[in-house]
């Protein structure tokens, strides 16, 4: 034991100095009140199996949460703590690692760290872990005791890298000075996002994994926030929560539903964003145009709002956004959001390409499904987890090297980007170690007498004392087959409901090798009521058929699933670039029906003649981790093909060339093509309108950003809407004007460029647009050779 602390720098010390600053929250953070239950406030009829109550058998879901675990050895807490070393004058342990850890965000990781510790450690007992979480969070207790007033940070102004300037922010939002936009506050990248991290790391370290003074340096700060809110007025409030701010309502709720201490209570209520909120509260949507994962959380942290205080207006807002976003807003694989924005509702057809679905939306939109169907159980909801999981968060760990991917391309010939050990650190990195931390954690659920299986995944139940104790054995989902085989029983009658999914049309159960009638109750669950006893087998048969789901605004443009199984053409390797048309498929009939069976050895490949007179593979795109794919379709009649495919194709060789051409694009108004081309601006405001984001222009005010040349002719593409007529702006390039931006006298709808000569040059050049005396809203900038 004591050669494991030496190997993570737990001492006997470092113990001792996180139980000094127990002065910090208070002398009743030790003595906290019993927690109080989701029960005492909404209506919350089942509950999950804690996952250390589950054991993960071999499968799919085993082999990646191994390779997280191993992930989350290798990383060095110490350099995760660099920044929070810094800012409290403590001496660094290890330098700061590179990525978003070394840019105005840093922090944001080691709260997910702390989650992801504790997952592990609440499933498996891991003591490495277990240890790490101890040594992280006395380190946090070091950094709260040198600041004296309960702050923890490690973020930074934009393009500073004194941490010290990370806390300024928070002071000036105490005093009132609160400059917001959608993801900067006080010229610091998203830090109460960051903030949030930090809170939920230290609440999962004590909740689930019982380290020693988590919750103390968590009640510390999030004391030191609650006096900056509790001065301001909710106008001022509001206005702080227009920028990112991840899932602090939800933080706060969770520290009241652990205390009962009504002041964590109040600042949560607060934290009800009402841009979001009370639109979606009357049943209306307007996503289309907002940051997709910041608007999740803000949705989770009602419904346990809900959860705790019991106000149903919350839960009615909860289940709307969640019934929304997955029936107008989600791709086939689950996930959602294209450039990590909504588009409008049912548009999928036109917002297919290479930066979409972020990771962190489905992680986000997992943990509402979770919540959600506790308050009802419906196996429909279980349906969308499956889906979003299987599709989605598994095809987002490369299982070799445990490394993550940001967006998940639905383009066809799109390629996934994986993450590096030590330089990316992107919010998906984050999140990433979360989601493969706790595939035991919703597997069973309890309601009652009933135990609910939700998940398929290989696994040992064992419930303490005289309850049950069952294996699960599947192969799932390669395979329909479910065994389950009760190995100790509890007295009495006792159920088991096992969930139908949507996807199978004729399951079939066995009890004891004996067909068994499915008894449901219009819930989406068979259920088994009986004295169990000892070596009672279960079977449920899942057989998988294949199915064709068109995308809402193009019949014609479809997705192929086998079973649970999104299917996605496999188009070659992806170090080898895909320039040619996408894979179409032509054929009378049903669209699954173009798809022929690889044999019983290959249950989920197929496949398929293509319109160009090849072959196209088709194979569970989750597994298809270095490859480029193909997840949509077309799909023509003969007829069609004959009268609509020359137009198609050379619509298609159209694309590959613009691709080609493109040397850079920033998307303005949107975070992360911002951060990456070094935007700033006076007089500007973000702009969700027209299904898009943009920045708008003020009179006189400017707009500056960095974008890539190469040699030979280059064009400046500004990209603007149509209907914005009359808009005037000067255009400079490292500093010399090279032209005027003016739009048109008569209005049309739809987008178009505006073109400019860009002077040749190694470096990148630094456009400067600088309006004139009306407003100018710019809605992207590219540089085209040619």
């Amino acid at each position: 034991m004591e050669q494991q602390a030496a190997a993570t720098g737990l001492t006997r010390r470092t113990i001792l100095l996180a139980s000094s600053v127990l002065g910090l929250a208070g002398a009743t953070a030790a003595l906290a009140q019993p927690a109080v239950g989701a029960e005492v406030g909404g209506r919350v009829l089942a509950t999950p199996v804690p996952a250390r109550h589950v054991t993960l058998k071999p499968s799919i879901f085993a082999q990646a949460q191994g390779a997280n675990r191993a992930y989350l050895v290798s990383l060095q807490p110490d350099r995760l703590l660099h920044n929070f070393h810094l800012g409290a004058g403590l001496p660094v342990k290890a330098p700061v690692y590179g990525g978003w850890e070394a840019q105005s965000i840093a922090g944001h990781t080691l709260g997910h760290y702390l989650s992801a510790c504790a997952l592990q450690v609440a499933n498996d007992g891991d003591p490495v872990l277990s240890q790490r979480l101890a040594y992280t969070v006395a380190q946090l207790a070091r950094v709260q005791a040198a600041h004296g007033d309960g702050y923890v940070g490690g973020t930074t102004r934009w393009g500073q890298a004194d941490p010290v300037g990370g806390k300024a922010v928070f002071e000036e939002l105490r005093r009132g000075d609160i400059r917001a936009n959608r993801f900067s506050l006080n010229d610091g990248w998203v830090p109460i996002y960051t903030w949030h991290k930090i809170h939920a790391g230290l609440l999962d370290a004590h909740r689930l994994a019982a380290t020693p003074g988590a919750l103390d340096v968590a009640l510390g700060l999030a004391g030191y926030l609650a006096t900056i809110l509790e001065g301001l007025n909710d106008d001022q409030v509001q206005a702080i929560l227009v920028a990112e701010h991840g899932g602090l309502c939800e933080a706060y709720a969770e520290t009241y539903a652990l205390t009962g201490d009504p002041r964590w209570l109040n600042i949560a209520r607060r934290l009800r964003h009402r841009e979001l909120v009370d639109p979606l509260a009357q049943g209306r949507d307007e996503l289309a145009g907002l940051h997709a994962n910041t608007q999740i959380p803000k949705i989770i942290g009602l419904a346990r709002l809900y959860e705790v205080a019991g106000d149903p207006a919350e839960a009615r807002t909860a289940r709307f956004f969640h019934q929304t976003v997955t029936r107008r807003h989600s791709y086939a694989i689950g996930g959602n959001s294209d450039r990590e924005h909504f588009g409008p509702p049912d548009a999928i057809a036109t917002r297919l390409s290479e930066t979409t679905c972020e990771a962190c939306n489905s992680y986000n939109m997992l943990k509402l499904t979770r919540r959600l169907w506790s308050w009802a159980p419906d196996g429909a909801l279980f349906d969308d987890y499956e889906r979003a999981q299987l599709n989605h968060i598994m095809a987002h760990q490369r299982p070799s090297d445990g490394m993550f991917v940001y967006f998940m391309p639905m383009a066809a010939g799109g390629r996934r980007s994986y993450s590096t050990p030590e330089d990316s650190f992107w919010c998906c990195v984050g999140s990433g170690m979360e989601s493969h931390a706790k595939h035991a954690d919703s597997i069973w659920w309890r309601g009652g007498q009933t135990l609910y299986l939700n998940l398929f995944i290989a696994s040992r139940l064992d419930l303490p004392g005289d309850d049950f104790a069952i294996d699960l054995d599947t192969a799932f989902p390669q395979s329909g087959q479910v065994d389950l085989t009760v190995t100790r029983a509890p007295r009495g009658l006792r159920e088991i409901a096992l969930r139908l999914p949507a996807w199978c049309a004729a399951p079939r159960l066995s009890v004891n090798g004996a067909p068994t009638p499915i008894q449901t109750r219009g819930d989406g669950y068979a259920r088994l009521s009986r004295r169990w006893k000892a070596g009672d087998r279960v079977t449920l048969m899942l057989p998988m058929a294949v199915r064709a789901e068109p995308t809402p605004d193009d019949p014609n443009l479809v997705a192929f699933l086998s079973g649970p199984l999104v299917l996605a053409a496999d188009l070659g390797p992806d170090e080898r670039p895909f320039e040619q048309p996408v894979p179409a498929l032509v054929g009378e009939g049903a669209a699954h029906a173009l798809l022929q069976p690889a044999g019983a050895a290959n249950p989920h490949v197929f496949s398929a003649r293509t319109a160009q007179g090849g072959t196209a593979r088709f194979s569970p795109f989750y597994a298809l981790y270095d490859r480029r794919t193909a997840v949509y379709a077309p799909v023509f009649t003969p007829a069609r093909w004959r009268a609509e495919g020359p137009a198609f194709l050379a619509a298609e060789q159209a694309l590959i060339a613009a691709a080609a051409r493109t040397v850079d694009v920033v998307y303005l108004g949107e975070q992360q093509p911002e951060v990456d081309h070094q935007v700033t601006a006076r007089d500007s405001e973000i702009m969700q309108i027209n299904g898009r984001s943009s920045r708008k222009l003020r009179p006189g005010g400017w707009l500056d950003m960095t974008l890539a040349r190469r040699p030979g002719p280059l064009t400046l593409q500004l990209i603007y809407w149509g209907q914005d007529t009359g808009q005037t702006a000067t255009v400079r390039v490292d500093g010399a004007v090279i032209g005027q931006f003016q739009t048109p006298a008569a209005g049309q709808d739809g987008f178009f460029p505006l073109g400019l000569p860009l002077p040749p040059g190694a470096a990148p050049a630094r456009v400067r647009i600088e309006a004139g005396a009306a407003p100018v809203m710019i809605y992207e900038a590219r540089v085209m050779a040619g």
